[in-house]
């Protein structure tokens, strides 16, 4: 079995050993006003891939945008999801025992450097630079 991600890869699965090469394609964020948020995303630079609506409701939209060089990507909208508008906190996070400090990594060292921000709702982002990707990544 085999399909085809955002990159154009191939995603296969080997029945046999019950394992599939998965890669996360979208996050859901809880916003409370679609059109400031697609602003915002869109301010930062993220592609606008989709805004949806369907013409005889106005129950459900969906606006979808992807950052920069990435295969994920956001959505948000109306109809989407029960949770709470900015209840979404820190994406990803630094799972090592060094403290982070202000500022890029001075040797510019892949995995070195983060960025954090918030939208407009108070969803939450922690974001790492990777230059150079671990060996099996």
């Amino acid at each position: 079995m085999t399909s085809t991600d955002a990159a154009g890869r191939s995603a296969t699965a080997d029945p046999a050993r019950g394992a599939m090469d998965m890669r996360l394609e979208v996050v859901v964020l809880p916003v409370s006003d679609v059109d400031r948020a697609k602003r915002f995303y869109e301010g930062l630079g993220w592609r606008l891939d989709a805004d949806l609506a369907v013409a005889t409701s106005e129950d459900f939209r969906v606006v979808q945008l992807t950052p920069p060089g990435s295969t994920a990507s956001v959505i948000f909208g109306t109809g989407l999801t029960t949770a709470t508008p900015g209840s979404v906190d820190s994406l990803i996070h630094h799972a090592g025992t060094t403290a982070r400090v202000p500022g890029p990594d001075p040797e510019g060292r892949s995995y070195g450097s983060w960025a954090a921000f918030d939208d407009p709702d108070g969803n939450g982002w922690l974001l790492q630079q990777i230059t150079e990707r671990l060996p099996g990544r």
